[in-house]
């Protein structure tokens, strides 16, 4: 699988260079937080700026990992979702369960709100 990683100070970007993702492709990109640059970044923000396709296990899936970093403390966005994919996750019933936002800046605010959040907690 084809990424472009951007780590930040307090998230890694993961940006898929690829124009399809399947199941398999998310078992990939779950690989790769373990060998991300910084390990103490905890917070991913998953671009799919170039995704045109995804299937209902890769959708599955992707809510899964969502829900595994917030039960440990970290956030999970997906970002600058296409029309495509975006009308398919709507209609199997996953799009309003993932925490998603229009672009990549939007993305990185929620990740900082929800880190002060956890501060504060």
């Amino acid at each position: 699988m084809k990424v472009k990683i951007d780590t930040r100070e307090k998230f890694h970007v993961i940006t898929i260079l690829e124009s399809s993702l399947p199941a398999n492709m998310t078992e990939e990109m779950e690989n790769l937080r373990s060998g991300l640059p910084d390990n103490n970044v905890k917070n991913v923000i998953i671009n799919m700026k170039d995704i045109e396709n995804l299937d209902k296990a890769a959708a599955e899936q992707l809510l899964a990992a969502q829900q595994r970093f917030y039960e440990q403390n970290a956030s999970f966005v997906i970002c600058a979702l296409q029309a495509g994919p975006k009308q398919f996750l709507d209609k199997i019933g996953l799009l309003e369960l993932l925490n998603h936002t229009p672009t990549e800046s939007e993305a990185m605010d929620i990740v900082q709100m929800e880190e002060i959040e956890r501060e504060l907690e």
